[in-house]
């Protein structure tokens, strides 16, 4: 009894620094969010209790469409950057000529640092000056500026290009390294049995990724839901709030308006809608990964 107790009361000791962390960085800051967000904080001397006050106001028809437009924007950008990051990753894993240079230069978008791309972005969108305008209008596919950022359609698309843009090296980095662990073996038997290039994708590189795909569009899911900067930077979620998703809804509330109580209830939602659908979202995929079509 005393060696297990002994090796219980060490395994804790290991485990201590961890639990500080999270109870620190994590635990406590979710925690105070979510008793500010039943106050009517901001900057005044005094904080009151208001109860579900601020859950109350933010339930509206405007804020649905806030909700909609997130998981829309999020989902168009994640399956976009998973569909393009698991193709680039096959190429980059083909035998080709030149593999090694084609590897680095998938690198810029995640290397350059973000304000830097997004502010490029942002140039070239432009109506008067910027280089997609211009091309669009010197090969006649525009008779006059088209002003990307100044229409609601345009600003939505072009923000999730922008975030494509920016995420998909990450997943091609990642999906490589998914193939580059797959047995050769299995290849060699595949082709030695007379199976084309597609049939062995289908049949052995892509159940074999499955898991990694499951865990890279989670991670892109959380990133791309929380994402503030690209959003901020191009449009600040205009025009006309058609760029408005949770997360900027949130800054604009609590720092903008200076109402902490209300942003913190859009916060609390926010963490309570990305756990709901992050737990769908890996339940279905588990059963589709492990083949249960129930």
């Amino acid at each position: 009894m005393s060696v297990q107790r002994s090796t219980v009361i060490f395994a804790w000791i290991l485990l201590l620094p961890a639990v500080l962390y999270v109870t620190v960085i994590v635990a406590y800051p979710l925690v105070d969010t979510f008793i500010l967000s039943f106050t009517d904080a901001s900057l005044k001397k005094t904080t009151n209790w208001v109860g579900w006050a601020n859950y109350s106001k933010i339930f509206n028809a405007t804020f649905a469409e806030v909700i909609i437009r997130t998981f829309i924007w999020t989902f168009f950008s994640v399956s976009i950057k998973m569909i393009i990051g698991v193709f680039g990753a096959t190429m980059l894993n083909s035998a080709v000529p030149g593999r090694a240079l084609f590897r680095v230069l998938t690198m810029p978008p995640w290397i350059v640092p973000m304000a830097i791309g997004i502010f490029m972005w942002g140039w070239m969108y432009n109506g008067q000056f910027g280089m997609i305008s211009g091309l669009l209008q010197r090969s006649g596919l525009a008779s006059g500026p088209v002003a990307f950022l100044a229409e609601g359609s345009t600003a939505f698309w072009a923000t999730v290009i922008t975030d494509v843009w920016i995420g998909v090296p990450l997943v091609t980095l990642y999906m490589l390294a998914a193939m580059q662990a797959i047995p050769q073996d299995l290849y060699e038997a595949a082709w030695t049995d007379g199976a084309g290039r597609f049939y062995r994708f289908r049949r052995i590189t892509l159940p074999l990724i499955v898991p990694s795909m499951i865990t890279m569009s989670m991670l892109s899911l959380i990133a791309t839901f929380n994402s503030f900067d690209i959003i901020w930077i191009l449009t600040r979620g205009g025009p006309s709030g058609e760029t408005t998703t949770m997360i900027i809804d949130t800054y604009r509330t609590a720092i903008g308006s200076n109402k902490y109580g209300e942003g913190a209830a859009r916060a609390v939602l926010i963490c309570i809608f990305l756990s709901i659908f992050c737990l769908c979202y890996f339940r279905v995929t588990s059963r589709l990964a492990s083949g249960d079509k129930r």
